[in-house]
């Protein structure tokens, strides 16, 4: 597949490094000499120093032959965004996305008008990020959690604490716990993250203190399941955000009819003036250091139920969530845009990770492979990607049942939504055409596994 990306910002240079994984021929536009420089240093894909919207440009770069054109520039200004892509569009790419920065863009009726005009795909990754937060702070036992057709099927994400119930049992002996206590409680478990490996595990996988383990299952049996893991969710009444930016701001304002009370803290006297202006009245701005630990007590940390750190900066959002963490709240989640940091967060006691690259390159990874999956998500913590797909009849997903189908060995179907049904996925299990399957792999499998749904 051939993909044009422009912009060698922190999006472009991440999905351009990950997109020539999978075999891409690749080939990076931007303005910017250094940025240009340094992607070049680190990626196999060709690079082009020219003006993104340059019809001139965009030509040398074989847009019109190119089959994914990915505006993204880094730019204050994302308006470039829009016009590069419909130029790439008229030139003859096959299909464009633009990364935006206004979330009237994403407006039923203007999503469409855009759709119709030859835009494919608008992403807010700020906007994208809100959502994740505001998504981890309902699920407050999980480190990380996906919905499957509306929430009919759950991933959820559970980190296993040094007290936890499930040390040293085997998967097959965590299985027939729940299973003598609840039939209904189906689930399955898709894959443990140990320090820096993704296991797809076996029935004599054991677990192991610090293990984030993956389970797929109905979301009634999701609540079951917290008992039997040693979690508990918490009700969070009360959040405390770090940091007035974009994503501090969307998530304040989502929140603001959620919860009773949110207190947002930055350190840019303007900022703070705009967001008392602009945000609803259960919303209380304090400027301030959020590094000062006695800032954070005066400003009554310790009443708050959660803390989102969203300042921009990983080492100041990961060191305020672990000051956060000793002063009592049960849930601090950080921003955390540092790929290598995101399992240092999580080691050093942050409940929850988001990356903005991560959802991003998720969304847009989707783009490469066939019409047939639905949605893509890269999980923190883990390499691997949960992709949800719909089976074409006659697929080779729909010859025979999971057992005897040669499915990848480094990817899992964890669950199956057909009609108004949802349900585990077992080795009996027989996918139907227009059936919607869960499913959890690494990278290298993820080809092989589209084939099977095409």
């Amino acid at each position: 597949m051939r993909i044009i990306i422009e912009g060698a910002g922190e999006v472009g240079s991440h999905l351009a490094k990950m997109l020539s994984h999978e075999g891409g021929d690749i080939t990076v536009i931007d303005c910017d000499e250094e940025r240009i420089s340094k992607l070049s240093a680190t990626a196999d894909v060709a690079t082009i120093v020219g003006e993104l919207s340059s019809i001139e440009t965009l030509k040398n770069a074989g847009v019109g032959k190119a089959d994914l054109f990915i505006a993204v520039n880094p730019r204050a200004d994302q308006s470039i965004n829009i016009v590069s892509a419909l130029i790439a569009k008229k030139l003859g790419a096959g299909r464009v996305t633009a990364r935006i920065n206004d979330e009237d863009f994403l407006t039923p009726e203007n999503k469409l008008m855009f759709k119709e005009i030859g835009i494919d795909l608008l992403f807010y990754p700020e906007k994208i990020a809100s959502e994740e937060i505001i998504d981890l702070l309902k699920h407050t036992a999980t480190t990380d959690s996906m919905d499957f057709a509306s929430g009919k099927l759950q991933l959820a994400v559970f980190k296993l604490d040094e007290d936890s119930p499930l040390l040293d049992l085997k998967v097959a002996e965590f299985t027939a716990r729940v299973a003598s206590v609840s039939q209904d409680a189906q689930f399955r478990i898709v894959a443990i993250a140990r320090h820096d490996e993704t296991i797809i595990p076996k029935f004599d996988t054991r677990f192991k203190t610090g293990d984030h383990i993956y389970i797929i299952a109905r979301r009634e049996a999701v609540v079951h399941l917290l008992k039997f893991i040693g979690k508990n969710n918490i009700e969070v009444n009360r959040v405390m955000v770090l940091g007035g930016g974009k994503i501090g701001e969307m998530v304040a304002a989502k929140l603001s009819a959620q919860v009773d009370e949110i207190k947002i803290i930055d350190k840019d006297r303007q900022r703070c003036l705009e967001l008392s202006e602009k945000l609803p009245d259960n919303i209380s701005i304090a400027c301030g250091d959020g590094r000062n630990s006695d800032f954070l007590l005066e400003e009554s940390i310790k009443d708050y139920d959660a803390f989102v750190a969203v300042t921009g900066n990983d080492e100041i959002n990961i060191l305020s969530c672990i000051v956060a963490k000793k002063f009592g709240l049960e849930r601090v989640i950080a921003e955390v845009e540092n790929i290598e940091y995101l399992r240092l967060a999580e080691e050093m006691g942050v409940d929850a990770v988001i990356n903005k690259k991560l959802i991003t390159a998720g969304r847009i990874f989707r783009f490469t492979l066939s019409d047939k999956v639905r949605f893509v998500k890269y999980m923190s913590g883990t390499d691997a990607e949960v992709l949800e797909y719909t089976a074409a009849p006659g697929s080779l997903i729909t010859k025979a049942t999971l057992r005897e189908t040669d499915f990848p060995k480094d990817a899992l179907i964890g669950g199956v939504i057909r009609g108004s049904e949802s349900f585990i996925a077992v080795g009996d299990t027989k996918i139907e055409a227009y059936d919607r399957v869960a499913v959890f792999a690494l990278p290298d499998a993820v080809k092989d596994v589209d084939r099977f749904f095409k």
